[in-house]
């Protein structure tokens, strides 16, 4: 069964997870947002590999300990939707990930194997264009999409009020009841967002 570790990194307290297959003791990273040396003090202490890191978008407190977890773990691939991405590597006002080595860009509908278990892709745009969640069984990393009773903001650079409304919607119409990790705060679950959330109540009007 797989293992689930928080850790809040970063000026303004990013939730960064640490996915944990306590058989094949892979793990994958999801927004690391900050402190790349101590994300990398519990991998080790846990006997742990890094496999792969997720990111959910790229604003800056998501991604920037993603050099630093390159430098200790070099070639591990790191899965985003194209549009988080700088390219040009200058001249950003949105603060998105960097142009660093072995990128793969995911999208809707893409899977991600990760020791077996199948990680399913969903664009989620609003906070961001390019913003995507992960559904992995009964897990919902959901970056700054669905936060417990809120969501994410829409007034940054390529923000959308319709767009986060819609993304809401769509999470809210998944099947079950899945447990939600979201960028910020504490975590929760699928069905307290539907009964609770007023920004989700107002996407499924």
């Amino acid at each position: 069964m797989l293992q689930i570790k928080r850790m809040q990194v970063g000026q303004i307290g990013t939730n960064c997870y640490l996915l944990e297959d306590p058989d094949s003791k892979a793990c994958a990273v999801i927004d690391p947002g900050d402190n790349a040396n101590g994300i990398d003090r519990e991998l080790r202490k846990d006997g742990l590999s890094l496999t792969m890191i997720l990111i959910t978008h790229g604003h800056f407190d998501h991604v920037l300990g993603v050099p630093g977890l390159l430098a200790k773990w070099p070639d591990i691939p790191v899965y985003v939707h194209k549009q988080e991405v700088n390219w040009e590597g200058q001249g950003d006002q949105y603060m998105l990930l960097g142009p660093v080595s072995n990128i793969k860009t995911v999208g809707e509908g893409d899977v991600i194997d990760f020791s077996g278990h199948a990680i399913q892709v969903l664009h989620t745009p609003g906070h961001s264009p390019g913003s995507v969640c992960y559904l992995v069984g009964d897990i919902l990393f959901a970056g700054d999409t669905l936060f417990a009773g809120s969501c994410g903001r829409t007034d940054f650079v390529g923000g959308s009020v319709s767009q986060i409304l819609m993304s809401l919607k769509r999470l809210a119409q998944l099947k079950g009841n899945p447990r939600v990790c979201p960028g910020h705060d504490r975590l929760t679950t699928l069905d307290a967002e539907r009964a609770g959330n007023p920004f989700v109540l107002q996407a499924l009007r």
